[in-house]
Parts: C-alpha cells; structure tokens; sequence
C-alpha cells in the first residue's frame, strides 16, 4: 500500500524552490522518482533528494501553474528534513522568493531569524 500523500502549495519558482533545498542541504533533481516506504515510487517533474529515505516528488499542475508536493510521511523521516507539512521548506521558499523579486525590482533585501524561528525580512532602496 503506498504512503505517498499530496498537499497543494502555491510553489511556482523553481529557482527559488532550487535556493531553499540548496540552504537545506538538500539536492532538487529533474525528471526523477522519488522513493517510499517498502520501495514505493512516485515520478517527478522535480524530485526533492532527502538525506533519509523518503523523498518528495514535485509535480507541476497546468490548471494552477503551481507545483504540488507528495511524499510518504511514514515515521517522521520527511518531517525532520523539511518540517511538519513542508513548513521549513516553505518558508525559504519565500524569503527567496521574496529576495528574488526585491532584486528585480532594484531593491536590497536582509533577513533576520528571530528567537521563535520565524523571519524578518527587510526590503529596502539600494
């Protein structure tokens, strides 16, 4: 029986998506399977390579121009990669992509952890 289950998320810049797997310490491959439990597989326009040995295929659906993500979420591993439901993958996601777009724009963009883990972002002229 397969693990693999799909949330929707509003991810349309693979670039950006690239950025965050990059400061995760993780790899994003093209056209790649990603692995679950007992050697299920799911094909992926994207495959996220996780450390351990599960990994999320992102898949991109033409109705919504965004990606979607599935992964099996048996035993925690995906979970203490990228957080519970994807959530520290995300948010790199969008603090790169919020820095690509002040950079179009012209403009300087810092970021700044705070104690609770959440991020300031500040956007500012050159």
């Amino acid at each position: 029986m397969s693990h693999f289950v799909a949330i929707k998320t509003s991810v349309r810049d693979v670039t950006a998506l690239r950025k965050a797997c990059d400061e995760l310490g993780l790899e994003l491959l093209e056209k790649a399977t990603a692995r679950g439990y007992s050697r299920n597989t799911i094909k992926g326009d994207y495959v996220i390579k996780l450390k351990g040995p599960y990994d999320i295929a992102v898949n991109l659906d033409k109705e919504s121009g965004s990606y979607g993500f599935s992964t099996d979420w048996f035993a925690g591993h995906v979970e203490k990669e990228v957080g519970a439901g994807y959530a520290k993958l995300l948010q790199l996601y969008a603090i790169h992509k919020t820095q690509i777009e002040a950079r179009k724009k012209g403009l300087s963009c810092k970021r700044q952890s705070l104690a609770d883990g959440s991020v300031k972002i500040m956007i500012g002229g050159l």
